[in-house]
């Protein structure tokens, strides 16, 4: 069971990367970006591609945040037009870019599962509490955790997290004092985009390299995202967390229920709170 609960930590601080870029998208800044999986996707071939140094993985990080970069303010001018339009039109365009991207990739990559392997001194075992578990996983733990805190400061505690704040409450506003609305969009596009593409490399070595990976991932962001509340960085951290722990201890406890305890903790969620843990929490420093 200790393997099992460290297990739902690692897969949890590795949805939180995944889902909070997308839950500030789309809580901030009103756009449903269903291309998220498929940037998770691209970062986890980047990992196969590069993986057995760590030369390689340091590589592969950096080549998936400039991806990411890119990919974010791309899709941040493709959707533009669309910012006052209904949420499904939104949709209908990234998850378009979604099925393009995830074709480009199996005609780079291949349609074989690829394993990705973990960075020497990183891909074997250590004790814990008398368990033997994945050292990598373990560093995995830390990471999420270390980048859940800088995610946190930079939103409630810096000047731009500040300006991306006041963007979302009043536009006009922001927009008299000399700030353009457009670029506010695309820095929060991009950094969002950048976690994903780099969330994928961090993941290869947990999840490998595969076709339909991405509508998988895609699929449990935004039941995170759902859970912890929109534009919500403690939500999607605590939304993680949950998930990771149902998602984990229910393949071990119900294998053949275990789709079935995710989407019911999800329910719970909806019936009881509908706005999600943390949503509705929209004054500074509450999120």
């Amino acid at each position: 069971m200790l393997v099992s609960v460290l297990n739902g930590f690692a897969i949890g601080f590795l949805l939180f990367i995944v889902a909070v870029g997308l839950s500030i998208v789309f809580g901030m800044m009103d756009v449903l970006n269903l291309a998220h999986g498929a940037l998770f996707l691209g970062g986890a071939y980047l990992g196969a591609a590069f993986a057995g140094s760590w030369g390689g993985f340091l590589a592969a990080l950096g080549i998936a945040a400039v991806l990411g970069l890119v990919a974010g303010g791309l899709l941040s001018l493709m959707t533009e037009p669309l910012s006052r339009r209904s949420h499904l039109d939104q949709a209908l365009l990234t998850l378009g870019v979604a099925f393009v991207a995830s074709e480009l990739l199996i005609i780079a990559f291949g349609d074989d599962p690829l394993s990705v392997a973990a960075p020497p001194a990183l891909d074997g075992s250590v004790t814990v509490f008398g368990a033997v578990y994945p050292t990598y996983r373990l560093v995995l733990i830390g990471v999420g955790a270390v980048l859940a805190l800088a995610v946190h400061l930079v939103v409630d505690r810096t000047r731009v997290g500040a300006l991306v704040r006041a963007t979302v409450a009043d536009r006009e506003m922001v927009a008299t004092i000399g700030v353009d609305n457009r670029l506010v969009k695309a820095a929060v596009f991009a950094v969002g985009s950048l976690l994903a593409t780099t969330a994928g490399v961090l993941g290869g070595p947990v999840y490998g390299a595969r076709p339909g990976l991405d509508a998988t991932v895609l699929i449990l962001a935004l039941v995170v995202v759902v859970i912890g509340g929109l534009g919500s960085v403690r939500g999607a951290l605590v939304g993680a967390l949950i998930i990771g722990q149902v998602d984990t201890l229910g393949r071990v406890l119900l294998p053949e229920l275990a789709s079935f305890v995710l989407f019911a903790a999800l329910a719970l969620v909806l019936v009881l709170r509908p706005q999600g843990l943390f949503g509705g929490l929209t004054t500074a420093g509450t999120r």
